[in-house]
């Protein structure tokens, strides 16, 4: 059984707890790997280590920590395969799916490799009478990630590229169910010439999590998640006094108008609704059709395309759509909101439940499920399913279809399908969601740009990636500087000559 503990000090490290968890192939239910979990002790320990290693990396320049980056990158892309695989071992996901969430990241280091200009001050000249301004960009400190399992190499990089190249130590706790790919990029950061100790990855569980929260040396968290643990993660930061930043869940919508080419919007509900089976943040879980006969035309084009998806595991290659879901619990609690829906009066069109696939009867699979006629107060609607189920809810007009989003509690991703330019300037204006798509089914902006959500899908000032993590993982200092250079009478400073 393999075993896996921590990255410490720029090596692997035995966690020494007493305490593990299982790491699950989710294709078989296979238990494969036992991952350490840290105590309150173990990450203190790391912490101060971190904030040792910090003071030599902080004072490094900017640009020679963006060749880090650049080595980093390079890694990555000669990694390619490796890290791929990782991902899918452990959360399920196709290969070519593992290998968008790698690229994902990827993106987000190389905008990394800009950091001296991103990290650029600013300078006022002659403010006042021999008086100048400027200000520096700083880093923070010692800065915390806590990312989830859905996204094992993506969510890591967006943390630990800007924190790092920024200058800061990061301490780094993926999720405990998919804990190898962050432990393998830790090992290509070393290789690329990170310091030791500026990167520490501390696997664990909520006794980590606290301790990160409440150990005065973190300066900041950043943490993906559910909308539940976002908001506990926030709150108990916030009141030690750390700068938070904590996305949540997500419940998005796709509006799709009369005008709309049904065809196209079939084809992105099934891939933004079933990819990765339903596990994004950013999947499209809620089709809004405008009118009835909108409606019926969208069901008819995606009840075959869904009855079309083959669901198995990512050793199939590529005549999979998607894989297992990651838990045996989550497959639970997919399967009850499923039948929530049918007890609360949805129309059921497929029925995923009780999927099996011959050689893998074990494992987490859920096959995709539609629903039709969906209201608002039904579980299935208000939930965030996180699994391969699609619902479509019914709207008379286009008002209804956007205030339907604009009343949901969560503010994540939404879309709309049109051939009308007007509707569609509207909808971008109006609707309160903070990543928007037209004719385009998950908006997740690129990395030059920025990540985040509205509402309950985001709780912080900043969101990820891009111009606002660099701001989020720095400290502004402004210094306003007078030289009196002036005339000497005397050998002495005439002060009052200056004035």
């Amino acid at each position: 059984m393999q075993q896996i503990g921590h990255f410490l000090n720029g090596a692997p490290s035995e966690g020494t707890s007493g305490r593990s968890t299982d790491v699950y192939n989710p294709a078989t239910g296979e238990i494969q790997a036992q991952v350490a979990l840290a105590t309150k002790d173990e990450m203190d320990a790391a912490i101060a280590a971190a904030a040792e290693a910090q003071k030599g990396w902080g004072a490094t320049n900017p640009q020679r920590r963006a060749r880090v980056m650049m080595k980093f990158g390079a890694l990555i892309n000669e990694n390619m395969d490796k890290l791929a695989e990782l991902v899918s071992r452990e959360h399920g996901k196709t290969l070519p799916d593992a290998k968008g969430d790698v690229q994902r990241g990827l993106e987000v280091v190389e905008v990394c490799m800009g950091a001296p200009h991103l990290l650029k001050g600013e300078y006022t000249d002659n403010g006042g009478p021999g008086i100048d301004l400027y200000s520096m960009r700083q880093p923070l400190g010692v800065v915390a990630g806590i990312t989830p399992f859905n996204f094992p190499a993506m969510i890591p990089l967006w943390k630990m590229a800007p924190a790092l190249v920024c200058g800061n130590a990061m301490i780094l706790k993926p999720s405990e169910r998919c804990p190898s790919t962050a432990m393998f990029l830790a090992e290509l950061l070393k290789e690329a010439g990170l310091p030791d100790g500026v990167l520490q990855i501390v696997n664990g569980d909520k006794e980590a999590v606290d301790a990160i929260l409440d150990n005065d040396t973190i300066a900041a968290v950043g943490f993906v998640g559910s909308t539940p643990i976002a908001q506990y993660i926030y709150g108990r930061a916030a009141t030690n006094g750390k700068r938070a930043q904590c996305f949540g869940g997500a419940k998005n919508h796709m509006i799709i108008m009369p005008d709309a080419d049904m065809d196209k919007a079939a084809d992105a509900l099934v891939g933004a609704g079933y990819g990765a089976a339903g596990e994004r943040c950013m999947a499209i879980s809620v089709a809004v059709p405008v009118g009835a006969e909108t409606a019926d035309r969208l069901i008819d084009k995606l009840v075959p395309r869904i009855e079309k998806l083959k669901v198995g595991p990512y050793t199939a290659g590529a005549d999979v759509d998607y894989g297992p879901v990651i838990t045996a619990a989550s497959k639970t609690r997919i399967e009850n909101l499923i039948q929530s829906g049918v007890d609360q009066g949805a129309d059921l069109l497929i029925d995923g439940r009780g999927f099996e696939l011959q050689g893998y009867e074990n494992g987490f699979f859920c096959g995709p499920s539609l629903f039709d006629n969906v209201s608002p107060d039904m579980e299935i609607y208000k939930q965030e399913i996180f699994g391969p189920v699609l619902t479509q809810v019914r709207t008379d007009n286009y008002e209804d279809a956007l205030n339907l989003i604009i009343d949901n509690d969560y503010g994540n991703g939404t879309a709309i399908y049109t051939a009308d330019g007007d509707t569609a300037r509207d909808f971008c204006h109006r609707v309160n969601v903070g990543m928007v798509g037209v004719n385009f089914p998950i908006p997740v902006p690129l990395s030059y740009h920025t990540f985040g959500g509205w509402k309950k899908s985001a709780f912080g000032d900043l969101n990820q990636y891009g111009p606002d993590a660099f701001r989020f993982y720095t400290k502004t200092k402004t210094v306003t500087s007078r030289w009196y250079s002036g005339i000497k009478e005397g050998g002495e400073f005439n002060f009052k000559a200056m004035d």
